[in-house]
């Protein structure tokens, strides 16, 4: 069975450093990819900086939500923006049509704020 692994911005910087430090050069597409992962790993992006542990664990958390729960790729793509508040969450969701309820939302946003300590 292959599972899906989902990368967070900050992976995907280490990732890419750890390819140029090994072949010493990146392609033109890597170094674009590289720079805009430094950049949406960093707080300048949304106003906290991306960590892998905060990120697993919010991703872990999100995936107990039953309607999110179906959607993995929904729930990291929720846990790697970061939406604090209910219009983005909707527009996340949107791209799958997923109807929820207003509580839910508020349970999505509660957990988000938990994990970048926001309460």
């Amino acid at each position: 069975m292959n599972e899906e692994k989902f990368l967070n911005f900050a992976d995907v910087r280490d990732e890419l450093i750890d390819a140029q430090e090994r072949r010493g050069f990146l392609t033109y597409e890597q170094k674009m990819a590289l720079q805009h992962a430094e950049w949406a790993a960093s707080d300048a992006r949304n106003g906290f900086k991306t960590d892998t542990k905060v990120f697993n664990d919010m991703l872990e958390a999100l995936m107990k939500i039953e309607k999110i729960a179906k959607f993995s790729d929904i729930a990291a793509k929720l846990a790697e923006l970061m939406p604090m508040d209910s219009g983005d969450v909707r527009a996340v969701l949107g791209s799958r049509r997923i109807t929820i309820e207003a509580s839910e939302i508020e349970e999505i946003l509660d957990i988000i704020r938990q994990h970048v300590g926001i309460e």
